[in-house]
């Protein structure tokens, strides 16, 4: 594991510590949680990006079918099957 250092405005750091006390959390545990997602966010967005000018092949888009095909069975006159 490699350790990063960086300064936070005193009000931050004390809301990352009120967040932190809240939530049962070590404060480098709470900030290693919200780094984590937000680079899953910034590469969602890459992702986005990359199917704008990839988009998918007709192979892949040949599971959309399988959308239109609606449950396998009817299951509404289960419905009172719970008592």
């Amino acid at each position: 594991m490699t350790m990063l250092s960086f300064r936070l405005e005193d009000a931050l750091a004390e809301e990352v510590q009120r967040w932190a006390d809240r939530l049962g959390l070590d404060r480098s545990e709470l900030l290693r949680e919200a780094l984590r997602r937000h680079l899953v966010r910034l590469r969602s967005e890459t992702d986005a990006e990359s199917w704008t000018h990839l988009p998918a092949s007709e192979a892949e888009m040949s599971i959309a079918a399988v959308a239109d095909w609606g449950p396998a069975e009817d299951w509404s006159d289960w419905a009172d099957a719970a008592g």
